[in-house]
């Protein structure tokens, strides 16, 4: 193995040289200390919400309420983060454009110019060295990819592996608007936890109904978001199908289960296929809900130049086992039974997929 592999270098199988290490500053041991507290503590209030709820069951306002803020949120980095803001599948009026990252800033997933330029370097990556959170990045034995499914899942979150955001997303750093909402971030965080609190209060004008709130809508609604999110990340590489091709040794999958949780994020192995695409459930029956928000966006007019998928350009990047493309994901529970595609025909397909994470589109 090369003393420092390269994406070039990758052979599918080997474990990715060490890249990011635990952090060696105060500086470093902080921003740990942060990510770990931004996972940990919804983390612990969904523990305790579980614990309130068997004895005294849910309150139909705090399931409601969550579903709200579950939703504004999570379309905001479904819709915004990704879709519009990394990958450019449509054109938004400057006020959702600052709408919906905000929303997204509220998830608790990062601050919108670090996500958008994580987000460009795993697809100028994907599984070869370099992607910030592959499941491979320990080998393809049973052991490693158990390793890297927890690395790709959330461990990535507490190594030392800056992404330069002048590199990957100039873009952003470039609007002064997403400059604001980046600066923001620790404030839309709160923002993200006292209007669960205030709704509670409205609701039922005591102390408890708010901190219910606060409970359900706040802490349980970020921790699972966090972790439908982060699971598009590990479990959509590993488990699934692969309808279509890929850039070599990428190995994203359509994950069905995911679909309604993740407002069809998990329909992977299609974004992966054809980034820009704005609807990633792109076969009959996909439930794609971002898809139909950014449908709603373009007949208010707030929306324009969306790129949506046409019926010879999906045909044009799908797989053909006949012709020497087996599919080589695993199905939950499976073994990976596909072999390795051979021929031209696959490759040239993805010629328009950017190898540089300043080409993404």
């Amino acid at each position: 193995m090369p003393a420092r592999l390269t994406a070039d270098d990758y052979d599918g199988r080997t474990p990715f040289a060490v890249s990011g290490r635990p952090p060696g500053t105060v500086q470093g041991w902080a921003r740990v200390g942060v990510t770990i507290a931004f996972v940990v503590v919804p983390f612990a209030g969904l523990a305790v919400a579980v614990w309130l709820a068997w004895g005294h069951g849910l309150n139909l306002a705090d399931v409601l309420l969550a579903l709200a803020f579950y939703v504004i949120t999570g379309l905001g980095v479904t819709v915004g983060f990704h879709r519009l803001l990394t990958h450019r599948s449509f054109t938004a009026t400057p006020a959702l454009r600052v709408a919906l990252a905000i929303a997204g800033s509220m998830s608790f997933e990062g601050e919108v110019i670090g996500w958008v330029a994580i987000h460009r370097r795993h697809h100028a990556f994907t599984d070869r060295p370099g992607d910030p959170h592959s499941p491979y990045r320990y080998g393809s034995s049973v052991a490693g990819q158990l390793r890297g499914l927890a690395h790709a899942h959330m461990g990535w979150l507490l190594r030392d592996d800056p992404t330069p955001p002048a590199r990957y997303a100039p873009d952003m750093v470039a609007d002064p608007a997403m400059r604001a909402v980046s600066a923001a971030f620790p404030a839309l965080c709160a923002l993200s936890l006292a209007l669960p609190f205030a709704a509670g209060w409205l609701i039922g004008g005591t102390w408890r109904t708010a901190l219910a709130a606060l409970l359900w809508a706040g802490l349980v609604r970020v921790a699972v978001l966090q972790h439908v999110t982060w699971s598009v990340n590990s479990l959509c590489h590993v488990f699934g199908s692969r309808p279509f091709a890929t850039r070599r040794y990428d190995r994203a999958t359509n994950l069905w289960p995911l679909a309604l949780l993740s407002f069809g994020e998990s329909w992977h192995n299609m974004h992966h296929s054809d980034p820009a695409c704005a609807r990633h459930g792109a076969d009959r029956g996909q439930v794609d809900i971002s898809a139909a928000v950014i449908r709603i966006f373009e007949r208010l007019g707030w929306a324009t130049k969306v790129r949506w998928p046409t019926p010879a350009r999906l045909d044009s990047r799908r797989r053909y086992p006949a012709q020497g493309e087996a599919e080589p994901a695993l199905r939950p529970g499976g073994r990976r039974t596909g072999r390795r595609r051979t021929g031209r025909a696959a490759a040239s397909r993805l010629s328009s997929l950017p190898a540089d994470g300043n080409r993404i589109r």
